[in-house]
């Protein structure tokens, strides 16, 4: 037996120390990355064994086992993979410590003071930390490693201060079958500090099902035997022998047509922790220059939190069936947020942080691709399952809709898969390109009304010439309506609010001889709360209604703003006249006969309040309207 002691050329203790507070978190994470390194043996043993038919290797039972000791402490994790020759050993093993410098750790050091995790995370990932996770849960740290196909084997142990040492074994001290047991001499637990008690096999139990679960080799758990007299952790009831923790059952490898709807629907509430049905499951398989595989659920109940500011968005990411984290952000945008799912991406590292994935190049085009995918599906949905696109909408409309705002490059495709209430059904929902087709040869531009409610729009005074010239009008009742309506068009056609610039619906402007002294009267009555006063076409009935410029933000952007903390201008709006109404008819002949000022200033401030309250606003001192309108009851009745 020759054992050699070496020296780490990089100030290990402090490398280490940077190491584990800046990318780990989570202390649980070691036992991710040592069964992770152990399922690649396992892999690459499989491969060697196809390839070379002459090794001597046995390939019929790959599996890793997890050996708690509760009473020396310890935690071994055993492979039967294609193990590691000296060489391999002081290669790989001994990466951290053959390439760690004084730059490596003065660039770490910077990034923790910097708080950049994702820039520290990075320069790790290049110095194969995985193995050396091990060190953040234990002092001690014993490698013994038989190479498949050869009789001797290596032993590597290090404390993690300053030196490590490599031993060749042979004869008796070889172990009988290949692979590689790593065995960890634990720290103390320290709830303070996330280090759990891992010679638990309760822990353990918890440990791989969340991280490993879908690991293709079986994970078994194999406890000491009881003395005399003892019992284990385990209940009385528990199987004896070798317990298998993990599932081995990564759904989305397997093809669509070999899983059932229930399997499919136990996952998505296994993932997502709902208790409904998925409204619609998205298989997904991509292979070539990157390979990914994605599991991902619309679901038909839109979750609690969909509009909390702190919602944790985005499909549970693995790599290699490893679990990375929970809510991966960068796989798929703010619009997509109630999307649920795993994708399993194939070529990442394990080492990497949230700051990363946003520039990582393969997650770039795996979210582009899935959302052309999820995006797509929806379409399809309203093309040929309506009734159920109609629950989707109903639920996910308003959160789609954001993408109209955020994401330039799939506009066009989001628009396709958007439904509106309009003015041509009074319950149901329209295409833009159901829109269209309905569209007057004369008309050029999609109208539409945005507000709170339909009953609200419906009755609007500026729906009025519309409905009787037949031009049909979207009625947009969410908050982010009054945001991607500025500047979009659609087939070429531009969106016009119906409340805003000057209603060109065919026919002869209003004539606005004789209605001169009036309308220059209100305009300076009303100078603090309008910008000009004129006659229009846009009524039948209503004598009044306010309407602004066609850049002008509407009353209900405005509040949306101050709601939002942003102090914005108020925005004075015109008001249009209806020169065939009785009331406006009457106004004008008052002003013409030169009635006392104070009767037509309440009658004038009547006429506005009206106009704002027949489009659903709220006039600015409800008290002081209510006692100008009194006045004027007051007046008529006396």
């Amino acid at each position: 037996m020759t054992a050699e002691t070496l020296q780490f050329q990089a100030e290990t203790d402090q490398l280490l120390s940077l190491m584990i507070h800046s990318v780990y978190s989570e202390k649980d994470v070691f036992l991710r990355e040592l069964i992770s390194n152990a399922s690649d043996a396992l892999d690459k043993l499989r491969l060697e064994a196809y390839q070379d038919k002459d090794l001597e290797a046995d390939a019929s039972d790959l599996h890793i086992e997890l050996r708690p000791d509760p009473e020396a402490h310890t935690l071994t994790i055993a492979d039967n993979g294609i193990g590691m020759g000296r060489d391999e050993v002081v290669d790989l093993i001994g990466t951290l410590a053959k390439s760690g410098t004084g730059e490596l750790k003065r660039k770490l050091e910077a990034a923790k003071q910097a708080k950049e995790q994702g820039a520290s995370a990075e320069l790790i990932g290049q110095f194969g930390i995985g193995f050396y996770s091990a060190f953040m849960v234990a002092d001690h740290v014993v490698l013994v490693t038989r190479k498949a196909g050869e009789d001797t084997a290596t032993r590597w142990e290090s404390e993690g201060h300053g030196t490590y040492t490599v031993t060749d074994l042979a004869g008796d001290q070889v172990p009988a079958q290949h692979g590689t047991a790593i065995t960890l001499h634990l720290r103390a637990a320290d709830g303070d500090d996330s280090l759990h008690d891992y010679a638990s096999e309760h822990v353990l139990r918890t440990v791989v099902r969340r991280y490993s679960d879908f690991i293709a080799f079986p994970i078994r758990l194999v406890l000491p035997a009881a003395k005399d007299g003892e019992t284990t952790e385990a209940d009385d009831a528990a199987p004896s022998g070798p317990e298998t923790l993990n599932s081995m059952q990564a759904l989305w490898a397997r093809p669509k047509d070999e899983v059932s709807a229930e399997e499919y629907a136990d996952f998505y509430r296994h993932t997502s922790h709902a208790f409904d049905e998925p409204l619609e499951t998205i298989a997904v398989r991509a292979e070539g220059t990157f390979e990914y595989q994605a599991l991902l659920f619309i679901p038909t109940m839109p979750p609690f939190d969909m509009f909390y500011r702190n919602t944790k968005p985005g499909p549970a990411l693995y790599v290699k069936r490893v679990f990375i984290m929970d809510h991966c952000e960068a796989l798929l945008p703010p619009y997509l947020r109630f999307i649920t799912g795993v994708v399993d991406a194939q070529d990442l590292s394990l080492n990497v942080s949230r700051e990363i994935l946003q520039n990582d190049r393969h997650l770039v085009m795996i979210r582009k691709r899935l959302v052309k995918r999820v995006l797509q599906t929806i379409t399809a949905m309203r093309e040929n399952e309506r009734e159920k696109y109609d629950t989707f909408w109903t639920a996910f409309g308003a959160v789609l809709k954001e993408g109209l705002l955020d994401d330039q490059d799939n506009r066009e495709t989001l628009l396709k898969a958007s439904s509106f209430a309009s003015t041509f059904s009074a319950d149901g929902t329209t295409g833009l390109a159901e829109y269209v087709s309905r569209m007057p040869e004369a008309q050029d531009v999609i109208y539409y009304a945005a507000g709170e409610s339909r009953r609200q729009l419906e009755s609007s005074p500026h729906l009025e010439a519309f409905a009787a010239k037949g031009f049909e009008v979207l009625l947009l009742t969410d908050q982010v309506d009054e945001l991607w309506t500025t500047g979009a068009e659609f087939d070429g056609k531009r969106f016009v609010s119906v409340a805003k610039g000057e209603a060109d619906l065919g026919g002869d402007a209003p004539e606005a001889e004789g209605f001169e002294s009036l309308t220059a009267w209100l305009a300076k009555t009303l100078e603090d709360k309008v910008s000009g006063v004129r006659l229009t076409s846009r009524l039948t009935s209503s004598p009044a209604c306010l309407v602004g410029g066609e850049f002008d933000l509407s009353p209900q952007l405005e509040q949306m703003y101050r709601a939002s903390g942003q102090e914005v201008p108020r925005t004075r709006r015109t008001l249009e006249l209806n020169p065939d109404n009785a009331l406006v008819l009457a106004l004008r002949e008052k002003v013409g006969d030169g009635e006392p000022a104070d009767d037509l200033q309440d009658a004038a401030e009547i006429l506005y309040g009206t106009a704002v309250l027949a489009e659903g606003g709220a006039v600015d001192d409800p008290a002081e309207f209510a006692a100008v309108l009194a006045r004027q009851l007051a007046r008529n009745l006396g």
